[in-house]
């Protein structure tokens, strides 16, 4: 089999002005289960060999993920360890929530190509799925928009999503809150999309086949870092309420009206998970099992990949929405079983692959307009 590709050049934002090629190929008429071999070149030279395996078709199997955020090119503390385990077959796709290199624009794009080359033993063997943080935003996002392919949505990896197993998964951009020298249209447009995209996976027929609804985007609604008054403290969080005079494009209220399950952040260096929360109120399942049918999404925030910039603090002793928390350098490992149970496990790096926090959500009826937190919250 041979597929052609297309290049297209792209020139950095930088005082150099430096000519990258960025070549992209589509490969049709894959068999489901069927492992490839493959390598891509030209007359110019060719790459080493690599190898993938395309995913079961349908909603009745079991993909196994690996998520984090922040992962920069000095001090990526957990990638060899994610490296290896993508290359044993313990994951089916990588999310990465926003933060790249430290960054991509840096010396005229040389950090984003070291970095590209330092993932390659992942994004090579699995889909490598992205959004865009803070460290991408330089000449309007233009290393992330280019050097990443995404499917559908803006066409640009700003916002899209895709179906995987039993969960339709949403990538979005925060940033379009606090980059609006770029334009203020780009908030309406995505929240546009956003709005389709959830009430076409709410449909009948699409919620029951694909009940999971999982997003990710890089600013996080909640967390408890003493470092970051923006996002942690801030009652009128942008991401949380949107504009905070009217709360237009509020987006935890678009997530909890289209009953989103899970929703995973990064931004902070650290890791938290949150109990189930809406309106900044807990909302358990049950006092047994917080995430036996919790009464609101649940959030997780995963940006201890590790970087340049080393750990977040926290402050003591946290909101009352703190479940768990660690700085370790880490990364998450997701599996969703089937329609009703999903896992997540937060790996410390820093405690030699240990395990240290570990959830199961259980969900027997999923879709908009089933959560009760707004009815009846838990009290503190």
């Amino acid at each position: 089999m041979v597929a052609v590709g297309s290049s297209e050049k792209f020139m950095d934002g930088g005082a150099e002005h430096r000519v990258l090629y960025i070549h992209r190929v589509t490969i049709s008429s894959l068999t489901p289960g069927q492992k490839y071999i493959y390598h891509c070149g030209s007359k110019y030279g060719w790459s080493e060999m690599f190898t993938f395996k395309v995913m079961p078709k349908g909603p009745y199997w079991s993909p196994r993920f690996a998520v984090f955020g922040d992962m920069g090119n000095a001090n990526a503390q957990s990638l060899a360890r994610i490296q290896r385990e993508t290359q044993e077959g313990h994951f089916d796709a990588i999310l990465h929530v926003g933060d790249f290199a430290y960054d991509m624009d840096t010396d005229n794009g040389r950090v984003g190509d070291e970095f590209m080359r330092q993932i390659e033993p992942v994004a090579a063997y699995v889909p490598y799925m992205t959004c865009a943080g803070n460290h991408e935003n330089t000449y309007n996002f233009s290393n992330y928009k280019k050097r990443f392919s995404m499917p559908g949505g803006d066409g640009e990896g700003m916002f899209y999503s895709y179906d995987i197993g039993p969960a339709h998964i949403i990538a979005f951009t925060t940033e379009f809150m606090y980059y609006v020298e770029y334009g203020w249209l780009q908030i309406l447009n995505q929240y546009q999309w956003l709005e389709k995209d959830l009430q076409k996976a709410n449909l009948p027929e699409n919620r029951a086949e694909r009940p999971w609804i999982i997003t990710m985007g890089h600013r996080p609604m909640y967390c408890s870092n003493s470092d970051d008054d923006q996002m942690c403290t801030n009652i009128n969080n942008l991401v949380r309420v949107g504009i905070p005079i009217d709360h237009k494009f509020s987006l935890e209220d678009l997530f909890y009206k289209y009953g989103v399950d899970l929703q995973f952040y990064a931004h902070e260096h650290s890791y938290e998970r949150l109990w189930p929360v809406y309106n900044r109120t807990v909302c358990n399942g049950s006092s047994s099992d917080p995430y036996d049918n919790p009464r609101a999404p649940v959030h997780v925030v995963t940006g201890s990949a590790g970087c340049k910039e080393g750990e977040d603090p926290f402050f003591n002793p946290g909101f009352e929405w703190s479940a768990f928390r660690t700085s370790d350098y880490g990364y998450g490992r997701m599996t969703i079983y089937n329609h009703t149970h999903l896992y997540l496990g937060q790996v410390s790096d820093d405690k030699g692959g240990e395990v240290v926090d570990k959830m199961m959500i259980k969900k027997t009826k999923h879709g908009a307009g089933t959560y009760a937190c707004h009815l009846t919250p838990d009290k503190f």
